[in-house]
């Protein structure tokens, strides 16, 4: 295949249309497996962080509470979470107020699928 370089096209890979294109499955199931497991240890992650860091408490149980703390599965911490596009599961661009990436919230505004949400014009 021969690149087309004619004015106002782009080539290569941006040349293709994003109609259909989905985040990876195997990222959004992982996304989904660390969503759970944050899940599963929010307590006990909160319970060891107040401990390490309180002063009522001595010193050798602070350092007990956050060995603990370490001990957890990394995927126990919630930023390792990414928010993704509820449509396709694209995780840049994305908007939290809508939680959709900014080109399927783009999309959907014009189809009129936002409540509320018009094209501005000045």
């Amino acid at each position: 295949m021969i690149p087309c370089f004619a004015a106002g096209s782009s080539s290569g890979k941006h040349a293709e249309s994003r109609e259909g294109s989905m985040a990876k499955t195997s990222k959004i199931n992982k996304q989904i497996r660390r969503e759970g497991i944050v899940e599963r240890y929010a307590e006990r992650r909160a319970q060891y962080k107040r401990d390490s860091v309180n002063p009522h408490l001595s010193q050798e149980e602070r350092d007990t509470a956050m060995s603990k703390l370490h001990a957890l599965p990394r995927d126990a911490s919630p930023t390792r979470l990414r928010n993704r596009d509820a449509v396709d599961g694209r995780p840049r661009g994305y908007l939290r107020k809508f939680g959709l990436s900014r080109i399927n919230m783009r999309e959907m505004a014009h189809r009129g699928e936002l409540p509320g949400v018009t094209k501005s014009s000045w």
